[in-house]
């Protein structure tokens, strides 16, 4: 019998489906209000597509690492509805070290590119290092994507120099670590509300915004897989802080453990079952109050995201004419 995690299921399996959809239909309504653009986040939900600019990514495998390729990925995840383009040039598990140098070849020309190829959309910065943060905020980014929690505090004197968005993620160990028997007092739910809550008011004492932040629970950072599910199930204890929710869910672990999926289709394509757990999980987590969804595939992200977005009276269908003519 498999080992059952101290912290599994902390909270019985369904005692969270307390919400109804009239209770999601009046949820807050956070706003995102970046130089570049403001998106009203109430009964909105903006979906953040992933440009992976290394080498040795768990998805793609560096399908997207020459520039070129990074470039017109970007603009195929515009063109498919992504509200935010996030780019990284550190993988965010273990692997072979980055340098800043390194890092920053990466980003920058990327985010020159895209920028010059997509004047409109809001690009995001997946790093934890200030120097990187500061060149691609100059270069045209407007969001820094910080997973690891204030590992560099110098990140956040970028973010208000540049005055730029944040995101306040909670890691839970050691930047690009894996997690090893990991356990939360009282329990994992409480621990990432409290994290995440230091580190926004860190940030507003800083002299960020408080309409610029956005909190992400960080799914499978330093998690178990019954970490990430109580975290979905319990999301609007996070919501409840008032700021924006990022869940970051796409393909990963605790998705693949749950359905006992592969990353991977047969031939060693990208995808396979657990794109539609992700999908799953993406309309579960704005059910509970999540605001924004990092994902890889985009096009069915947004298909999802607005049929839910109807589906709870958020939004019209794009086109009626069904007994009307």
């Amino acid at each position: 019998m498999a080992e059952r995690h101290p912290d599994a299921l902390s909270v019985p399996l369904f005692a969270a489906a307390d919400r109804s959809a009239g209770d999601a239909a009046q949820r807050p309504s956070p706003v995102l209000d970046l130089p570049r653009r403001r998106i009203a986040l109430g009964t909105r939900t903006a979906v953040m597509g992933i440009v992976n600019r290394t080498p040795d990514s768990f998805y793609d495998r560096g399908a997207s690492f020459a520039l070129d390729a990074a470039v017109a990925r970007g603009r195929q995840l515009v063109a498919e509805g992504a509200d935010i383009v996030d780019v990284g040039g550190v993988k965010g598990g273990p692997g072979d070290e980055v340098s800043v140098a390194d890092e920053l070849d990466r980003i920058v020309p990327f985010v020159e590119a895209l920028r010059d190829a997509e004047p409109d959309v809001l690009l995001s910065v997946d790093t934890f290092r200030a120097p990187v943060a500061d060149a691609a905020l100059a270069a045209g980014a407007d969001i820094v994507n910080d997973v690891t929690g204030l590992h560099d505090p110098e990140v956040l004197d970028v973010v208000v120099a540049r005055q730029a968005g944040y995101v306040a993620m909670h890691h839970g160990g050691r930047p690009r670590t894996r997690p090893y028997r990991r356990s939360y007092t009282p329990d994992v739910t409480a621990a990432v509300v409290r994290h995440c809550a230091e580190l926004t008011d860190r940030a507003l004492a800083a002299g960020v915004p408080a309409e610029r932040l956005i909190v992400d629970p960080g799914h499978d950072f330093q998690k178990t897989t019954a970490h990430s599910l109580e975290l979905s199930r319990r999301l609007p204890e996070l919501a409840a802080l008032g700021f924006p929710v990022l869940v970051a869910l796409s393909n990963k672990d605790f998705i693949g453990e749950t359905l006992d999926a592969p990353l991977e289709h047969a031939d060693g394509t990208p995808g396979g079952r657990r794109v539609d757990g992700s999908l799953a999980a993406a309309v579960f987590c704005i059910l509970r109050g999540a605001h924004l969804v990092r994902v890889h595939e985009v096009r069915r992200t947004v298909d999802a995201v607005r049929m839910t977005e109807a589906l709870l009276g958020w939004r019209r269908p794009a086109v009626e004419v069904r007994g009307l003519e």
